[in-house]
């Protein structure tokens, strides 16, 4: 894999059809910008990926997909030990030392594995934004909660720090999951540097061709928020983010992208992706 890899609320009617509790986002306005947390994690080295095995399994008992397209995490049931063991485990990697792909996949990894983590420990919880965080910025992205390398990090380092200034890929939006209704699903199984253009490639085409991802209407295109909070990654522009839309495009949803040129609305859904 190279640095650069290739490349609010729905309508009243498919809103009702998946039964969206719709809410506000976790900021305001756009999310951070991508901010390099530390040099020395735009390091490779000729490594390989580390064993992922623990999270597949997890991953293979937790994930259950519903019919209506949206993957949901069984919290109340996963093994929290093996999930913290496999936490640690990650911790004690020196990404540094694996190659860019492997890199690509550890942390990716390591942000979907805390973000489980977070959420079991809270659960039940109706909505990741109620776990920890202020009044103003709620939920648990902030908080430092893991060490590589001697570095504390934090979901947000991890996104916005490190996975989006090293790789300046869009579809890392379609890989990390927030737990969240409104959010990419959660793949089924673990991240590695063999299947990593296949992996995004198929989470990019569910999410675009998924209410969730776009809806087009008489007057336009109503998008999920993460083309609007995360705009500078797309593009900058909604013309960026219609072209990012139509290359994942199935059939259908090409022929009704086709002839958007406009951006009309953003919706996004923060009730728990639990069971």
């Amino acid at each position: 894999m190279h640095h650069k890899m290739d490349r609010r609320r729905f309508l009243a009617g498919s809103g009702g059809a998946l039964g969206l509790s719709l809410v506000a986002p976790r900021t305001a306005h756009a999310a951070p910008k991508p901010r390099l947390v530390d040099p020395r994690f735009s390091q490779f080295g000729q490594g390989g990926d580390p064993d992922h095995g623990v999270w597949d399994a997890l991953l293979s008992k937790g994930v259950k997909m519903g019919r209506d397209g949206v993957a949901r995490f069984d919290y109340a049931r996963v093994d929290r030990n093996a999930l913290n063991g496999y936490l640690t485990n990650l911790q004690a990697v020196d990404p540094r030392t694996l190659s860019s792909g492997a890199a690509f996949a550890y942390w990716v990894n390591l942000y979907n594995t805390l973000t489980v983590a977070v959420v079991a420990e809270a659960y039940p919880v109706s909505s990741i934004r109620r776990i920890g965080g202020s009044v103003l910025q709620p939920g648990p992205w902030r908080a430092k909660r893991v060490e590589v390398t001697s570095v504390a990090l934090s979901l947000d380092d991890i996104e916005h720090g490190i996975l989006r200034p090293v790789w300046r890929d869009p579809r890392i939006h379609y890989a990390v999951n927030c737990a969240s209704i409104g959010c990419p699903n959660l793949a089924p199984t673990a991240y590695r540097a063999g299947q990593l253009e296949r992996m995004l490639t198929t989470g990019a085409r569910a999410y675009v061709n998924h209410p969730r991802g776009v809806t087009v209407t008489g007057q336009g295109a109503v998008v999920s928020s993460i083309y609007h909070w995360f705009k500078v990654d797309f593009g900058g522009q909604d013309a960026g983010v219609l072209e990012h839309l139509r290359a994942f495009a199935a059939d259908d949803q090409a022929t009704r992208l086709g002839p958007v040129r406009r951006i009309v609305d953003h919706r996004y859904d923060w009730a728990l992706n639990d069971i």
